[in-house]
């Protein structure tokens, strides 16, 4: 019998909802699960007799697999927690577009039934690391270089395996990973990639230069940025979480970590599925102004 951690997000009441209906449900299958001290003093008093309660440092050695309820967000704050340990994480999706958290609210039968049978996939998803000042960092989706201000572009140079490949004008530069490249990256314009893809992609916001476009790179090489700004305010994010602030010309080097993520994805769906389902390629979006009839149709 599988084990399963929970993970919630506490600020959605919607999906304090759902892992209450997920524990009753685990509870009449007489499946153990296990929660975190503060989200089990969340919970109504016959879910949290039932729930064993840990620290998430402690998950591992109890549970088998992680359900996240909340939506991406959720997800990046579950790598984050859970990233060097065995653990893989599942998404129900309690957000918006739901690109990790690839279960809706609608299918948690379904995504426990899946888990307690085994049917499912693993995918192993790259993770950016940096080290910077004694202190490590990871991103799933992407480190951003950032202006502090709104008042004035910055400059970032960009090096791959220590020779420099572009000096950028923008407002921010982006290194992500295939995972971040329909976050971030995607709306400054980067290229969607696959996650099985070996690479990192660099993308800068709103450059000054309109020859500049993204680039991407194999995922076996070290990046490393170096940003000056006329105000000295540039800060490093991960997952747009502030790492620390960066001093002009002090060089970051952005390299493939070891560790994986380990996203639990539905066995019948692609990736390709999920790219038509959440961004609607699959919709044909040529209509009749009068009849309501596609242009295929007509023809």
């Amino acid at each position: 019998m599988r084990r399963i951690g929970l993970f919630v997000h506490l600020g959605k009441p919607q999906a304090l909802e759902a892992v209450e209906r997920a524990i009753q449900m685990l509870q009449s299958l007489d499946v153990p699960c296990c929660i975190d001290p503060e989200a089990a003093r969340r919970l109504s008093s016959p879910a949290r007799e039932y729930v064993k309660v840990l620290p998430f440092e402690e998950f591992e050695r109890f549970a088998d697999v992680v359900m996240s309820f909340g939506g991406d967000g959720t997800m990046l704050k579950a790598c984050h927690i859970f990233l060097k340990s065995a653990l893989p994480v599942m998404g129900i999706n309690i957000g918006k577009l739901g690109f990790l958290a690839e279960f809706s609210v609608e299918q948690l039968d379904a995504a426990i039934s899946a888990v307690l049978t085994g049917d499912y996939i693993i995918e192993h998803r790259s993770v950016l690391e940096c080290r910077i000042n004694d202190q490590v960092a990871y991103a799933l989706n992407d480190f951003v270089v950032h202006k502090q201000d709104f008042s004035r572009m910055i400059t970032v140079k960009a090096y791959i395996d220590g020779k420099l490949i572009s000096s950028y004008r923008a407002d921010a530069l982006i290194v992500s990973t295939p995972t971040g490249s329909t976050a971030y990256s995607l709306a400054s314009g980067g290229p969607i990639i696959a996650p099985s893809c070996d690479v990192f992609c660099i993308t800068p916001v709103a450059p000054h230069s309109l020859t500049v476009r993204p680039l991407v790179v194999p995922d076996s090489v070290e990046i490393a940025v170096e940003p000056f700004s006329e105000s000295g305010h540039v800060q490093l994010l991960a997952d747009g979480m502030v790492v620390q602030p960066l001093g002009n010309n002090q060089r970051v080097p952005l390299y493939k970590s070891r560790y994986a993520f380990k996203l639990l994805r539905q066995k019948t769906r692609t990736y390709y599925d999920l790219l038509k389902e959440k961004l609607l390629w699959a919709t044909d979006t040529v209509q009749s102004p009068h009849s309501g009839v596609t242009a295929k149709e007509r023809s």
